[in-house]
């Protein structure tokens, strides 16, 4: 068979093209016993012998920033949200309002502000940690961002992620925003398989399907 992308030859069965990297369409014919799940992330759903799945591509820089955008969005409402419910949990409100009129930092930092602080940075880490685990390994393998934009996240052999490897995925980007100048996010755009930095220490791949 040929690949779509690039025109060169490839073998039949093959995941990627030898050629220009770019994965290859799955069909039940090249993958006997597979379902369509396996095939384009819907589990459950067997496919008959002359289905063909999604078209694979790996996903660029820029898709991938649109679905960041996206993703951001929403969770900006999210801490919003949460930051609303912390402020009258913790009775912060009431700390605010019997603050005198020009208040001095030791009047400011009570012991019940310092905890409300650290509630939301806790808070908001392990919220968007279950947000992109959760929906990266469901039968959805993405963020309502990357749904957004039919992308998908699956390890290199073009398989579903388990919570584990999404969860590793999301604190390796602690790691990505450590290089300076956004180059572990910027590699996404010029790496054989437009790998980010996090991508690569988690062993994952973002695809486009189309």
């Amino acid at each position: 068979m040929f690949c779509s992308s690039c025109g060169g030859a490839v073998p039949d069965g093959a995941t990627f093209c030898s050629v220009c990297g770019r994965p290859m369409p799955l069909t039940a014919a090249s993958a006997p016993g597979t379902s369509y799940a396996s095939a384009a992330g819907a589990p459950g759903q067997p496919i008959g012998t002359l289905a063909v799945a999604p078209r694979l591509f790996y996903a660029g820089f820029w898709l991938r920033f649109v679905a960041y955008l996206i993703d951001a969005i929403i969770l900006t409402f999210a801490e919003c949200v949460f930051a609303l419910i912390l402020f009258f949990a913790t009775g912060l409100a009431a700390v605010v309002r019997s603050l005198p009129g020009n208040p001095t930092p030791d009047e400011v930092f009570t012991g019940t502000v310092i905890f409300a602080i650290v509630m939301f940075v806790v808070g908001m880490i392990v919220m968007i940690w279950i947000y992109y685990a959760w929906m990266e390994s469901s039968q959805y393998q993405g963020t309502l961002g990357k749904m957004a934009l039919g992308l998908i996240v699956t390890d290199l052999q073009y398989q579903p992620v388990s919570f584990a490897r999404a969860s590793g995925r999301f604190f390796a980007k602690f790691i990505t925003r450590l290089v300076p100048l956004f180059i572990g996010y910027i590699m996404a755009g010029f790496t054989a398989k437009k790998q980010a930095l996090h991508d690569m220490i988690a062993s994952c791949l973002v695809l486009r399907r189309i």
